[in-house]
């Protein structure tokens, strides 16, 4: 469709197909405890994985990575494969999470986007206007090549691991784009949500198309689970998040239906950082399974996103710091909660800190696994 404002886009809140797929054959993970707590279904044990767990704290990790750019590392296939697989090995984690960063589709598609040491995404030249929306560049399928090779690579070393895919959600991926990095108020990017609506959805909808893009050819490369992360969706209303945000990652979380071979089966996870207001919305949106950070417990989270979504979370990050009895404490309490839901898969409540001790999240692995199941 073409906005008033003269954007040619596709039209928000409904999937876009425009990419050819060929599916990889899906393993058989029947009973991955992972996988059964996110359909709702009863696991063997209760699992556990960490957002951030693949790199970040792990030594072997940053020896792996001297002299290579973030970038660089999430799209040279042999090296994402190794990381993917550290935390794998290391701490007996019950997924695997792909390596890589929510704007590699960003950069793919030829969108000037670098990663900066110790500030964190840096866009060159923002986008804020029509102009700006209609010269984006799409992403093409075979540009996302480089990560469906690691993903090939991938699968037979993970035995009955999943594998869980993921990217930004349109809403997040925006704010970069708009604020030109990360943001504390993001005052550009409601700004320009309020200002000129048209302009907003026009680029929400490209960036929707390039997500969905991105998690297809993911999961058609045979991933197991896709995650949405909505990292800055908090900083909205929930009126502000049904307007301007949901109707597009809902249109990313639904094109997912319609790609070949058995997406249906492929649990979507949503989350997003200070989003209690929101998590109705965000299960309305599409998700399988609703991500939950460390403020909400996890049972009044589930009752809020309607009562029939399984949970994601969600320990304090920080807590990993405060010593053995303490975490354990934690731990126990939130099982606790998971179990008065339709499901639950353990978790931090939002990424693994870089100083946080390697030994720590291994016993904190047995801990989880220790606890009884609903």
């Amino acid at each position: 469709m073409t906005s008033p404002n003269g954007i040619s886009a596709p039209a928000y809140g409904i999937p876009v197909h425009g990419d050819e797929l060929t599916s990889a054959p899906r393993r058989d993970l029947t009973g991955a405890p992972f996988l059964e707590a996110a359909h709702g279904r009863r696991p063997a044990h209760l699992p556990v994985w960490f957002m951030r767990q693949a790199g970040r704290s792990l030594p072997e990790y940053r020896a792996l990575r001297s002299g290579s750019g973030m970038l660089q590392a999430c799209l040279t296939p042999d090296l994402t494969c190794e990381i993917t697989l550290q935390p794998v090995r290391r701490h007996g984690v019950d997924a695997a999470i792909l390596f890589s960063d929510i704007v590699v589709p960003l950069y793919l598609a030829g969108i000037g986007v670098d990663i900066v040491p110790g500030t964190g995404p840096v866009v060159g030249h923002p986008i804020r206007t029509a102009e700006d929306v209609e010269r984006m560049p799409a992403l093409e399928p075979g540009q996302v090549d480089p990560v469906t090779d690691a993903i090939a690579l991938l699968l037979p070393e993970l035995g009955g691991t999943p594998l869980i895919g993921f990217a930004g959600a349109p809403f997040t991926l925006a704010s970069y784009l708009i604020e030109g990095g990360p943001s504390r108020n993001h005052e550009k990017t409601k700004a320009l949500m309020r200002s000129q609506p048209h302009v907003w959805h026009g680029l929400m909808g490209r960036l929707a198309e390039l997500t969905g893009l991105f998690l297809r050819r993911q999961v058609a490369a045979g991933v197991d689970a896709v995650q949405l992360f909505d990292s800055w969706a908090g900083a909205l209303s929930e009126r502000d998040y049904r307007e301007f945000v949901l109707p597009h990652s809902a249109a990313v979380l639904s094109s997912l239906a319609g790609a070949p071979e058995g997406i249906d089966a492929v649990p979507r996870i949503h989350f997003g950082v200070g989003t209690a207001e929101l998590y109705a919305a965000m299960a309305e949106a599409g998700a399988d399974v609703v991500g939950v950070d460390w403020r909400t417990p996890l049972d009044v989270a589930a009752a809020r996103a309607g009562g029939a979504h399984p949970v994601q979370g969600n320990l304090d990050p920080a807590v990993l710091f405060a010593g053995r009895d303490a975490i354990d404490a934690e731990v126990v309490r939130i099982a606790g909660e998971g179990t008065r839901t339709p499901g639950h898969v353990f978790n931090l409540g939002h990424g693994v800190l870089p100083d946080t001790d390697p030994d720590v999240i291994t016993r904190t692995v047995e801990t989880v696994h220790a606890q009884p199941v609903r």
